[in-house]
């Protein structure tokens, strides 16, 4: 099966897996808004990926798209190849975790099968990149994670934070010096159901802190502390 698609094809089916829950059909217009493009454009790509044999998506005017499986397992590849190179560049070349994920759509690209087994051997074979997010094994399979925003967990509950929504660098940035980074834990100790805030108590930290829903909707936790 053939893995050499254009950079154009890999950030379509990036963006359908990344787009799509629960294979629901991702709609054009949503394609179009993120990637920037316009509604014709996302028309003609998604008939072009329909007609490759076998085909990597399913795609009925006015019905949205889906991920075919092998389209599916061409989109893993491009975000494996993505957070092991987030991944490198932050621990090789300490880059920040909120520069890496703009550097490593540029190279994602360019990255062979070959060099991305060579470039995970080299790291260890992280089951995660520097912001959480789960990176496809060798056999481009996902883990089932066990993860909720931070925003749902009630008063008293021990967490511990697994993933952060990488989207926003400046937003990196703040929940970087708050200390909401994977791997801290953390009890919820108020919740106001009135405007969504809640009071956190760090690991190790004496004082709270109190987060709103623009944090709390993007940090992901996993019970326990």
């Amino acid at each position: 099966m053939d893995d050499r698609r254009t950079q154009a094809e890999q950030d379509y089916l990036k963006a359908i897996f990344d787009l799509g829950e629960e294979s629901q059909p991702v709609s054009t217009s949503l394609l179009a808004r993120h990637l920037g493009v316009s509604p014709a454009s996302v028309t003609g790509m998604l008939q072009r990926l329909a007609a490759y044999r076998p085909a990597l998506v399913a795609y009925r005017k006015h019905h949205g798209t889906r991920l075919t499986s092998e389209g599916r397992r061409q989109a893993l590849l491009v975000v494996r190849h993505h957070r092991l190179i987030e991944s490198y560049l932050h621990r090789a070349l300490g880059m920040g975790w909120d520069e890496v994920h703009a550097e490593a759509h540029r190279l994602e690209h360019a990255l062979s099968p070959a060099v991305g087994e060579r470039l995970s051997a080299a790291l260890g074979d992280p089951a995660r990149d520097p912001h959480g997010d789960p990176i496809p094994d060798r056999e481009l399979r996902l883990p089932v994670l066990c993860e909720a925003a931070l925003s749902t967990v009630g008063a008293g509950g021990f967490v511990t934070v697994r993933r952060v929504d990488d989207a926003d660098p400046a937003f990196l940035r703040h929940v970087a010096s708050l200390g909401l980074v994977p791997g801290v834990s953390l009890q919820v100790i108020g919740s106001s159901s009135f405007d969504r805030l809640l009071s956190i108590r760090l690991a190790g930290q004496s004082e709270p802190l109190v987060v709103g829903p623009a944090i709390s909707d993007q940090v992901f936790v996993e019970s326990g502390a």
